[in-house]
């Protein structure tokens, strides 16, 4: 078994003008991909990050306001994940709910290094 993050990006906040009701809607749709995930012995964690942040680059390091991976979209939150291939974990990605927004998964495999004593 092979571990796999997620990193969801979809449209800040602000963009999205969700109603309470909706946000509560949005809300369940995510605890059922859960825990769907859960069932299946898949899901090993992960969080909503916070809108805001700050990102550092270059070699005479720079400093911006934003986590904005592209334009307004918005890094908001990862899942660690457990699957035996890429492809079984690009299946599981498939529940996203936020895909109905413009939402989006990335899905990287964790790459194991060994610890030196």
């Amino acid at each position: 078994m092979k571990d796999f993050m997620f990193v969801f990006r979809g449209p800040t906040p602000e963009d999205l003008k969700m109603s309470p009701e909706e946000s509560q809607a949005s809300m369940e749709k995510w605890f059922g991909w859960i825990n769907q995930l859960q069932q299946k012995g898949r899901y090993k964690g992960g969080d909503p990050l916070m809108p805001g942040g700050k990102t550092i680059q270059g070699k005479k390091p720079v400093v911006t306001d934003g986590p904005f991976a592209e334009g307004k979209e918005l890094v908001g939150g990862y899942f660690i994940l457990s699957a035996e291939s890429l492809e079984e974990a690009t299946e599981l990605a498939m529940g996203f709910p936020d895909f109905e927004i413009q939402g989006s998964v990335e899905i990287r495999e964790i790459m194991k290094i060994p610890m030196h004593p």
